[in-house]
């Protein structure tokens, strides 16, 4: 199945998802899988963005190309910033051989540990052999994370469902959190840059920041010459597409746009089906033609 080609003359019609995870991070369909879903719900232009890892784009390149879909290889860098946890998405990242690649493999090489860690700890208020059981549900060993031991404490019937887990779990305060250092904001950007790639801020609804926290988290990705912010994603609510719209605006950052899609059974939003950025933002690809 292939899809039509975008029409550059209006950069809002373009169906872009440029937000999802594959099995090579902490999704549950390979690179190839995701291809052909998003080309069946008629997405135009795509991009692989799993977490620290770019292991999977070259597999999304070809499997892209066979379904028609512009393909924009991409990454989600997690940081560390202000003590808390964000991810910048790049997108139109240089994968081989890169400073990207080589920046990342150091942001992967905590994972491990802090996934035992973890385990430990869950062990103490009675739950074993959570980190052996965590790691049939990972692709790629080197990036077990937090998703993975919530698909194995729901299968176990421990908890409801993934937000279950995270809520009683896994977040800050929690028996099975552990805080990791991970990239600074400095560092993802820098990265992503000199790679060749674009910056963008993801998702920031779900950050606990206050207004002042935004407004400085956004004037120092700018500094370090960031571009885009996240608007509309499967992360954030209605209400949010519109603050975010704005943010963009006032900030001069252009608008991102991505389901954040991990699998079936476990995302809000469905690759491909997101509504279009709201009038007056600037689509992140909108000058993207020559390049692409």
């Amino acid at each position: 199945m292939t899809t039509s080609n975008p029409n550059w003359g209006d950069p809002h019609s373009i169906n872009a998802d440029l937000h999802c995870h594959s099995t090579v991070s902490d999704g549950t369909l390979a690179p190839d899988q995701l291809a052909a879903r998003a080309a069946a719900n008629g997405v135009q232009m795509w991009s692989l963005t799993d977490h620290d890892e770019v292991g999977g784009l070259e597999k999304a390149s070809e499997a892209a190309r066979a379904h028609g879909l512009l393909f924009v290889p991409g990454v989600e860098v997690s940081v560390t910033w202000s003590g808390k946890t964000l991810h910048i998405v790049g997108l139109r990242v240089g994968f081989k051989n890169s400073p990207l690649s080589e920046g990342l493999g150091q942001v992967r090489s905590g994972r491990r540990e802090r996934a035992l860690e973890m385990s430990h700890q869950l062990a103490k208020v009675g739950i074993d052999g959570v980190f052996e059981g965590a790691l049939k549900y990972v692709g790629n060993p080197d990036l077990i994370s937090r998703t993975h031991f919530a698909r194995h404490l729901v299968e176990r019937g421990v908890c409801t469902d993934i937000g279950d887990v995270f809520q009683r779990f896994l977040t800050p305060g929690k028996p099975g959190y552990v805080p990791h250092s991970w990239a600074s904001l400095s560092q993802a950007v820098t990265w992503i840059r000199d790679s060749g790639g674009v910056a963008v801020i993801a998702h920031p609804g779900r950050y606990d920041l206050n207004e002042l926290q935004m407004d400085e988290l956004i004037r120092q990705f700018i500094e370090l010459g960031g571009q885009g912010i996240e608007v509309v994603t499967g992360s954030h609510t209605v209400d949010q597409y519109r603050t975010f719209a704005r943010r963009s605006l006032k900030h001069g950052l252009k608008a991102s746009r991505g389901s954040d899609f991990h699998g079936p059974e476990e995302s809000r939003v469905n690759l491909g089906e997101l509504p279009p950025l709201p009038d007056g933002c600037v689509p992140i690809w909108d000058n993207w033609e020559n390049v692409l």
